[in-house]
């Protein structure tokens, strides 16, 4: 079976969602906007004759309905410092704001995780969910996937999205053959620097060549048991050394 997820947008809007720096920085707008409008009424009362009476009235009404939108604001802010997951969307109270790279920003919406049977091309599960990434959802949606075709062994794949030590193992430890590329996060790639993929591994002297064209040989191997609470993963690692 092949896993994937998908963003689908909810109804609830953007401007009725809200994070704790989406609050502050609606606050501090309309903070700002009422300071114009009082040193607008000062001025106003200054020089009576600068500022017309019905402009003044009107900047009256403007502070009142801004006052009561802070007041809601901070009410959000309240039920927001509540909220275990840090955001709150009033029209749809389960939908959260997550990234979508298909849209080039984040939407608000739900993250529908889809298992397909690879030969027929058939659904054969599929949950909604609103995390906004896939990684926690690939032994979940392999066991569903598993049931459904009522077979004891599976293979699953999925994208460098789902790469999670914890969920591979699980799928393992199930009889799942989990297959997921290994996300590209090197540090040297970024610096400018060579990395793994620079070194070319000889197998016949279980060795590798680095771009100079020489050779890093195996020295010693370490072993990371796996204790009962399945927190630390059974790895041979090859540490390669400088003849």
């Amino acid at each position: 079976m092949a896993v994937d997820g998908s963003k689908f947008k909810a109804v609830n809007h953007r401007d009725k969602n809200f994070t704790e720096h989406k609050l502050k920085v609606h606050l501090e707008h309309l903070e700002g906007s009422v300071g114009q409008y009082l040193a607008e009424l000062d001025r106003a009362d200054r020089e009576p004759v600068s500022v017309p009476e019905v402009r003044v009235a009107h900047l009256r009404e403007k502070i009142g309905a801004i006052k009561t939108e802070i007041q809601r604001l901070n009410e959000i802010g309240e039920r927001l410092q509540q909220a275990p997951e840090g955001q709150i969307s009033l029209t749809d109270p389960d939908a959260r704001s997550m990234a979508s790279a298909g849209r080039g920003t984040g939407i608000v919406g739900y993250n529908v995780q889809t298992a397909v049977e690879v030969k027929h091309h058939m659904i054969v599960a599929h949950e909604v969910t609103n995390v906004g990434t896939d990684r926690t959802h690939l032994h979940a949606m392999a066991e569903q996937a598993r049931a459904a075709l009522g077979t004891a062994k599976l293979a699953a794949l999925a994208d460098r999205g789902y790469f999670s030590g914890e969920q591979i193992l699980a799928c393992e430890r199930q009889g799942i053959t989990a297959m997921v590329p290994k996300p590209l996060t090197s540090n040297s790639k970024a610096d400018d620097r060579f990395d793994k993929r620079d070194f070319i591994y000889i197998s016949e002297r279980d060795e590798y060549r680095c771009p100079a064209g020489e050779r890093a040989r195996l020295t010693y191997c370490s072993v990371i048991s796996a204790p009962p609470d399945g927190k630390l993963y059974s790895a041979g690692t090859k540490t390669p050394t400088w003849p």
